[in-house]
Parts: structure tokens; sequence; C-alpha cells
């Protein structure tokens, strides 16, 4: 498409959208794929380097509807994240964009979700978060708050399971939570993922217009545009040569990430450090407190190292290796046995 419009990389925006939706019409999963094509394009990630990894359920079918180009494995419910550090171990080269929802992660999937945190898998995770199982009728999810209703009036009385303060607990690199209606914040908070080494989390609140989105839902459109606590703007700046940005002091907080990138954190009357762990993790609790979701930026560790470099794993894909470089010798296995003799 020689006339077409192209990214940094040298690819027209359509290479980054997908199929169709069959989502019901007005679900927030849908807006939050046009804000993640919006992302990938402005990104400039190659499509042939990136890999989709989803689970089972209505936002599982999220990676349908973007880049058609790029590799996809859809795993059985709540087994994504396995699949995902199996996708990076063979490929380094790879980014993965895993998408899932509330279901997926904090329920069926809860202990593989957790182990992939802790192992600091680099990996976009996005979590699209509605509170109910949209795929058998609507009952409440793990995610959903203590006091929302259903349609039909049942309250929930268990408490919610808040996978942003788990991922934070467990040492994520990044960690944030939005809105499925806010593409200003949402799209750089994306692209603030992309660039950051190691699990990076997006908690995405996305109503379902099918069961959650009336009086009662904490997870509704009107719930939300009440209740949503902006901790800051959110703006991305990408590296470019002998560009110099001046700030007034108090007005802005720059995160390094450490593939040079910086992610720009524009204050509106609010100090928050989002590399304070015990301060992100009181800032959650306390908006829980208050029934108001807190949205933007929530934590980031951009030093802490990804499951890779933990495993002192070589850059190179291992599927390139090939058997004459894996293979241990004779030498070489018969001095790791004398080790036990």
């Amino acid at each position: 498409m020689p006339d077409a419009k192209t990214n940094r990389a040298g690819f027209p925006k359509e290479d980054y959208q997908g199929s169709a939706t069959t989502l019901c019409k007005g679900c927030g999963h849908n807006s939050i794929t046009n804000h993640l094509i919006k992302a990938l394009y402005e990104f400039g990630i190659d499509p042939h380097k990136l890999a989709k990894m989803s689970g089972i359920g209505c936002s599982s079918k999220t990676t349908n509807y973007f880049a058609n180009r790029s590799h996809g494995f859809n795993a059985v419910h709540g087994r994504m994240p396995a699949l995902a550090l199996g996708a990076k171990m063979a490929s380094s080269e790879l980014k993965l964009v895993g998408v899932s929802g509330d279901g997926d992660t904090a329920s069926i999937g809860l202990g593989h979700f957790m182990h992939m945190v802790r192992r600091n898998l680099d990996i976009l995770y996005l979590i699209e978060n509605n509170g109910v199982y949209g795929l058998t009728k609507g009952q409440f999810s793990a995610t959903a708050n203590v006091g929302s209703k259903l349609k039909d009036g049942t309250v929930n009385v268990m408490s919610e399971i808040d996978c942003c303060a788990m991922a934070i607990q467990l040492e994520a690199s990044y960690v944030a939570r939005s809105f499925s209606g806010d593409g200003k914040q949402l799209v750089p908070l994306i692209k603030g993922a992309l660039a950051q080494r190691g699990t990076a989390l997006i908690d995405v609140i996305s109503p379902c217009v099918t069961f959650n989105d009336h009086d009662g839902s904490t997870m509704s459109y009107d719930y939300m545009k009440e209740h949503e606590e902006a901790l800051h703007t959110i703006d991305y700046i990408e590296p470019q040569p002998e560009v110099t940005v001046d700030y007034a002091a108090g007005e802005t907080r720059a995160v390094p990430l450490p593939n040079g990138g910086i992610l720009t954190l524009k204050k509106v009357g609010k100090d928050y450090d989002p590399s304070d762990k015990i301060a992100a993790l009181a800032r959650i609790e306390e908006s829980r407190r208050q029934g108001v979701h807190l949205t933007g930026l929530l934590y980031v560790n951009p030093k802490r190292p990804d499951f890779t470099r933990l495993m002192n794993l070589v850059d190179e894909p291992l599927y390139s290796l090939g058997l004459e470089r894996i293979r241990p010798s004779r030498a070489a296995l018969a001095e790791v046995m004398a080790e036990f003799a």
C-alpha cells in the first residue's frame, strides 16, 4: 500500500486491524480493541513480531479483532499465561500481548496469573474487567465489588479480588488501571506498557452492556463516569534523538523505561509516586473503601529483571539455536553427574 500513511516501522494502520467483532453492540471490549489498534500502530510494532495470547471468555475473542497479520494462540480457560511463557522462551524476539478477562484471570486462571507475575514474564497483559461472567448469563465474577447488584437485584456479598493490588504485591514491572471509554488515558498506558520489559498489567474496567450496565452495578458506564478518580493525565513520549523537554518543577514526573522510552506523568494537583510500592497499595485500598475506581499508572519498577534475564537466557531465540548448540556434550554431562557422585 504505497499510498497509505505508514508508521515509523513502515506499516499502514490496516495491518493492525482484524476481523469484524461478534460481541454485543456497545460492548466496552470493542472500545478496548480500537484503543489497542491505535496504540500498536502508533508505537510501531512489526506485526510479524507480535504474538497475541488469550484464554476463554468474551474478552478472549478480542485477539481476533486486531492485528490479523500477527501470531496468535487461544489457550484453554485460565491457562494463557503458561502458553505465553512457553512462547516467550522459544522466541524471545516476540512481543507478547495477552488479552484476558476477570473470570479467565481472577477465577479459574488465578494460579497461573499469580505465577506469571512473580516470574515477571515480558508481556503486556490486559484484563477486560466487567465484573460478570458474560458467557454464562452474567453471574458475579471474582472482581465484582462488594455491594454491587445484578439486574435481578442480587447483591454481591463476597470480597473482590483486585488484580492490580495483587500484581503490585508480586512485583510486576508495570501496573495500571483504566476505563474502556477513556482512550485518551488508555492509549498512552498501552504504549508505555509495550515499552516496558517485564509483566505490564493493565486492568481495564469494561462495562458489559448486556448484564452489568444498570443502576446498582459498580462497573457500569454511568458509575464509572461518576466514580472514576484519575491519578494523572497520561502521555507517552517516543524516544527520539536531539529532543529536549523542559517542564516546570512539580508539574510532571518522568519515569524512565529500560528500552530508552519515557512515560511522562502530568501532575494535576496530586503528589503521587508510582515507584512507591507501599503507597500504591495504600492508595488502592483507600479508593476501594471510598467506592472509587482509581485509574492511571499505579506502579512501575523498571529495574526489576524480567524472566529471561532471571533465567540467564541468551538473547537469541531458543528455537534458532539448533541441537548442536543446546545438546550437552558427553564431557559436560559427565561433569554434571560427577557432582552427584
